[in-house]
């Protein structure tokens, strides 16, 4: 965008949360409490899973790695919404916005590869467990992490240089609590019919393959695995619930919020704190309390 050439929008407007001040400063305090946990969280499994010599296996490897993209996903946009519950002017600039923009589906769509990873990780280790270290070695771990980071560079890049040279002359306000895709290119001064399709395709499309082909993955390990004994499907539930609860909770909001990508409904704020501030937080809490092998090396690091 060239801002010297007659661009008169220099900052949008971010709604957030229309709520009294006494609610504005309970939602302050819920969320600072929400985002210390997430990262105080997410470090902590960040830390054990490097520190301890019993979590260096590749499922431990992919989940430090989850939770650096959790970490990052929730501080793009959750600082900012804290500042503006209690700021009279809740204001961002466009650089910002588009900054914003750029990084939330850059760690997104990370993630989204990363927990295809996984769950390729658990078909080996549920369906072919002799050949897990094999299969699962070094190189292929260091090959998943790549291409998560770049499939989410290439899946923000795509759509960001189409929305970076947008120009923006008009209404410069967002309904939302932070900048997103679907709401700023609605701001623009010319027709954006096109790149609002291409926005669905790129991102609405991108999430609802994925959590379909997650799905897909441990339906075929739960089929093979009764297949082959009876007593070790209640086993490989148990196993894959945490994995199923992590992909339900990212997947959900954002399939739901790039279904109707360019209409506001009233739970449209609401997903977008769900995506961004709960599930973030949920995902340490998910895989510690269910994995005893993890509180056990928690507990050492303590000692």
């Amino acid at each position: 965008m060239d801002l010297s050439n007659g661009s008169v929008v220099t900052e949008f407007i971010l709604l957030g949360f229309s709520a009294p001040w006494e609610l504005q400063i309970v939602f302050f305090v819920t969320f600072c409490l929400i985002y210390g946990a997430t990262v105080l969280g997410n470090i902590l499994i960040m830390v054990t899973v490097a520190c301890s010599s019993s979590l260096h296996s590749p499922m431990y490897f992919l989940l430090g790695n989850l939770s650096v993209l959790d970490l990052c996903l929730s501080t793009v946009t959750t600082p900012k919404m804290i500042r503006d519950l209690l700021a009279e002017h809740k204001t961002i600039s466009i650089w910002g916005c588009m900054a914003q923009m750029f990084f939330m589906h850059f760690f997104g769509g990370a993630e989204m590869t990363l927990l295809i990873a996984m769950a390729f990780d658990r078909y080996v280790a549920i369906c072919k467990p002799l050949h897990y270290r094999t299969i699962m070695s070094h190189r292929v771990l260091g090959g998943f992490v790549v291409l998560s980071w770049t499939i989410g560079f290439i899946h923000t890049m795509s759509q960001m240089v189409l929305t970076v040279n947008l120009p923006f002359c008009g209404p410069h306000i967002i309904d939302n609590i932070f900048c997103d895709l679907p709401l700023v290119i609605k701001l623009a001064c010319v027709e954006t019919y096109t790149l609002e399709l291409f926005v669905i395709a790129d991102s609405g499309l991108l999430s609802l393959i994925c959590f379909l082909l997650l799905l897909v993955s441990y339906t075929v390990i739960l089929v093979t695995v009764q297949q082959r004994s009876s007593g070790g499907l209640s086993k490989a539930l148990s196993t894959l619930s945490a994995h199923i609860t992590v992909v339900t909770l990212f997947f959900g909001p954002c399939i739901f919020i790039y279904a109707w990508p360019f209409s506001s409904f009233a739970g449209n704020k609401i997903l977008a704190v769900f995506y961004t501030v709960i599930t973030p937080l949920l995902n340490p809490i998910i895989y510690t309390l269910r994995n005893q092998k993890m509180q056990k090396a928690m507990r050492k690091l303590q000692c």
